[in-house]
């Protein structure tokens, strides 16, 4: 099965592009594009694609007000593609499947249409989702994988399990991987939102903690938990948070 994909985006060059770095892949196919937000509307609905290459800034709608017209359940996947690192935590809250940032060389186009061949052609697999449906099974949720954050000048697509901590600070974050803090624009709820419960957890207001980076639990006064993590960090977990703990996992 081939997957068949649509390209939005307002620059005719970058649509060119992209149309040339799909051409290369045997498992893509070009089925469409639009230079607005109201016309990929149009030919989303129309086409019905498998994967969007969808750009955030265009005229008359943004990426975003293109989803949200677009409905939920989304008719497709969506992989972001923006000169812009700053939409990268909402993008995720959307769903995206994958965020691009321009401009895109063919390696890291052929490693999300890679991920892409790998998890969205089985899952179109249609009687075997038929079979789940039958036997009551229920759809899995998605959690994120990666998280896109920022790298001096760049920007890095970081997998989840790297990341140790992640500490709130007014309307941003601050995301630790080995030790070392990104910053993003978000919101700690929307973001805790999107991870899986079974690797992360909050224990304060403002800190999620991957449980995998805890190497230490102290006792701390009050009923309260201090934790020593692999980067170095120490947090408190409040007595408030507690109630967080996984199931099958104990303090004592």
């Amino acid at each position: 099965m081939t997957l068949r994909a649509v390209v939005v985006d307002d620059e005719a060059p970058a649509r060119a592009k992209l149309r040339r770095y799909l051409a290369a892949h045997d498992g893509m196919v070009w089925v469409g594009e639009a230079s607005d937000g109201p016309s990929a509307v149009g030919i989303i609905q129309r086409e019905r694609p498998d994967v969007v290459f969808l750009d955030i800034t265009m005229p008359g709608m943004d990426g975003f007000g293109v989803l949200q017209a677009l409905g939920d359940p989304l008719p497709a996947e969506v992989v972001f593609v923006t000169a812009h690192d700053d939409h990268a935590v909402r993008a995720f809250e959307v769903h995206a499947f994958d965020y691009l940032l321009k401009p895109v060389g063919p390696e890291r186009f052929a490693r999300a249409v890679d991920r892409l061949l790998g998890t969205v052609k089985p899952a179109l697999d249609i009687a075997g989702r038929l079979e789940g449906l039958l036997d009551g099974a229920p759809v899995p949720v998605r959690y994120l994988d990666r998280v896109l954050l920022p790298a001096g000048d760049a920007a890095e697509l970081v997998r989840v399990e790297r990341i140790d901590r992640i500490v709130a600070s007014r309307n941003y974050l601050d995301v630790f991987v080995d030790g070392e803090a990104h910053r993003l624009r978000g919101t700690l709820d929307s973001m805790h939102g999107r991870l899986n419960p079974s690797m992360f957890v909050r224990v304060n207001r403002s800190t999620v903690v991957r449980l995998d980076a805890i190497r230490q639990v102290q006792p701390w006064p009050d009923g309260e938990q201090r934790l020593l993590l692999v980067d170095g960090g120490r947090v408190t977990w409040t007595r408030r948070y507690l109630a967080n703990l996984p199931p099958g996992m104990s303090l004592s």
